[in-house]
């Protein structure tokens, strides 16, 4: 783990002041959990390879408003230098070993004090959203930063459209359980599946 001194960081490093302050409002205007952890790769390389550029077609918005001009990462760093412990716990695990993920069809359930539970297919969760054209500064507390372009949508939109009661005070993440796809679920690195919360 690399550690740094306070006089060592640039300010250009260090998190807005205002951000970090209203984290809770940033995750919840602009996480997109469920499509970056289920289909990132997926929906970036599909609407790359597509005639149009597009999945059925969805209307994108050129630019989100989280966007930089910053210098992207190249995209061989950004797809082999990850933390995704499914896949293993070393840097270039991830590449490595998922290969063997089956990422069509891919399925989400959605559970518990919503007025809509179902499971749907990924299609079914992005068609209706407007989707967003973002690059996102990545910073780990780890020590390494990078520059990423993501297309997505606001999770806010997805868990207003689901509907949830006035009882849900949690949205509780629960990632796929399949060792035979994901090695790393071999090794009990942690506990599987791995579970992620946010607050309503």
């Amino acid at each position: 783990m690399l550690i740094k001194k306070a006089d060592e960081f640039k300010s250009s490093e260090i998190t807005d002041e205002k951000l970090f302050n209203n984290r809770r409002k940033f995750l919840k205007s602009s996480a997109s959990v469920l499509i970056a952890a289920a289909s990132g790769v997926l929906l970036y390389d599909k609407l790359l390879s597509t005639p149009s550029g597009r999945i059925d077609d969805p209307v994108i918005q050129p630019k989100g408003p989280y966007d930089t001009n910053e210098k992207q990462t190249p995209y061989k760093d950004v797809t082999s230098y990850n933390n995704f412990y499914e896949f293993g716990t070393d840097k270039e695990d991830p590449f490595q070993n998922a290969q063997s993920l089956k990422i069509k069809p891919w399925s989400i359930s959605v559970e518990g004090f919503v007025k809509k539970p179902a499971v749907f297919n990924l299609e079914e969760i992005i068609k209706p959203h407007l989707l967003e054209d973002r690059i996102y500064r990545m910073r780990c507390v780890e020590g390494w930063s990078m520059v990423i372009p993501w297309l997505g949508f606001p999770l806010k939109d997805l868990i207003k459209r689901l509907d949830p009661s006035p009882r849900a005070k949690y949205i509780e993440f629960t990632t796929l359980n399949d060792p035979s796809q994901m090695p790393g679920q071999n090794r009990r690195v942690l506990d599987w599946p791995y579970v992620e919360g946010l607050r309503m």
